[in-house]
């Protein structure tokens, strides 16, 4: 398991945890990152992170993709 930070380019993952406090952790699950589903890193872009969750592409940091882990 590791941080979504840390996940390659184009490379498909299945989220495996959504951690962070309460508020940030049903922040995320509101976009779509619940455990069990799968995201694709599409860019990273000053560190910030451009994935594809759920058909959707959502712009998230560096520290709420350390959050998800995969």
């Amino acid at each position: 398991m590791m941080p979504l930070t840390l996940a390659n380019i184009g490379e498909q993952n299945m989220i495996r945890k959504v951690g962070g406090k309460p508020e940030l952790k049903k922040h995320l699950e509101d976009l779509g990152f619940i455990a069990g589903g799968y995201v694709t890193i599409i860019s990273a872009i000053g560190g910030n992170l451009i994935v594809n969750v759920k058909d959707t592409r959502v712009a998230i940091s560096r520290e709420m993709a350390g959050k998800i882990m995969v």
